[in-house]
């Protein structure tokens, strides 16, 4: 017995291996070498130590393919699905007056929210009552002083959760982080499993603090490629001239404007049918 624990012994120390999961490859192969029915030492066991020493055997193989899985297992595929971020402008200049649908003036936060309500119905019913169903993702980010807020965290759509903060919320007074916010929202996005990946931003102004959005954008696009993924941004520039962000827009990104109410609302439409949602039939071919 002494013989057989030095001899254990000098095995650790000549190979200097130490306890742990290293010591694994080591182990198997010393059992795939020797054969079941000898102990190190050479020595004949009992059926009992026989027993042990195969239970032990299968034990380790099991440990050992445990911490091979991860790195011999092949990637994940994307799931169907839509996996969406909205960046929602929470600055000050949105208590600005525009006209609304009716003729009237409002503040632009006011009218925003109703849009907002708009689109978080009409993705409730694209998860709900679309002839094929995906599941849906979907986050809030909006300004909070000098940073951002995720004021519905990103996970499985619920639409309750996006109409009662914005029956709750009680208007604009912050900066304009916008590449801080975008840089923000992509990250649950890239992170997603499901394979449609979009942020959409609502905003009324240009960044005034933290990183520009056209040093974000490339960032974002770089980490989708590296993930085989591809990440789709939709600005809506509202009550700002859409020229602002010909930047963004040589780099891919969907760029729209709007004035008011109402052309506010036809941008969000077109942004979800024909970008994002793509409901429409494709023609029939002959």
């Amino acid at each position: 017995m002494d013989f057989c624990r030095q001899n254990a012994q000098d095995h650790s120390s000549d190979t200097g291996l130490q306890d742990g999961p290293e010591n694994l490859a080591w182990i198997l192969g010393e059992m795939g070498r020797r054969s079941p029915g000898r102990t190190f030492c050479g020595s004949r066991p009992s059926m009992t130590g026989w027993r042990r020493g195969r239970t032990q055997q299968l034990v380790f193989s099991l440990l050992w393919c445990a911490f091979l899985w991860p790195v011999l297992a092949p990637p994940t595929e994307a799931a169907e699905g839509l996996a969406l971020a909205i960046v929602y402008d929470t600055s000050g200049s949105m208590r600005e007056a525009v006209p609304t649908a009716d003729g009237k003036k409002a503040a632009k936060y006011l009218i925003g929210n109703r849009a907002l309500e708009n689109i978080i119905q009409r993705i409730d019913h694209f998860s709900t009552n679309s002839p094929l169903l995906h599941p849906v993702q979907a986050g809030l980010f909006v300004f909070q002083g000098q940073g951002v807020r995720e004021a519905v965290p990103f996970g499985p759509f619920h639409s309750a959760r996006m109409l009662d903060w914005v029956k709750s919320y009680r208007g604009p007074d912050s900066g304009t982080p916008l590449g801080a916010a975008i840089e923000a929202a992509s990250r649950p996005v890239l992170a997603s499993k499901l394979d449609q990946k979009h942020i959409l931003v609502i905003t009324d102004g240009q960044n005034t603090i933290g990183p520009d959005p056209v040093v974000i954008v490339p960032r974002i696009q770089k980490a989708a490629e590296s993930r085989g993924s591809s990440v789709f941004l939709h600005f809506v520039a509202f009550d700002i001239d859409a020229k602002v962000f010909s930047p963004l827009k040589k780099l891919g990104v969907t760029v729209v404007g709007a004035a008011d109410e109402k052309q506010l609302n036809q941008q969000l439409e077109f942004i979800l049918e024909q970008k994002i949602l793509l409901e429409k039939e494709e023609p029939k071919k002959p």
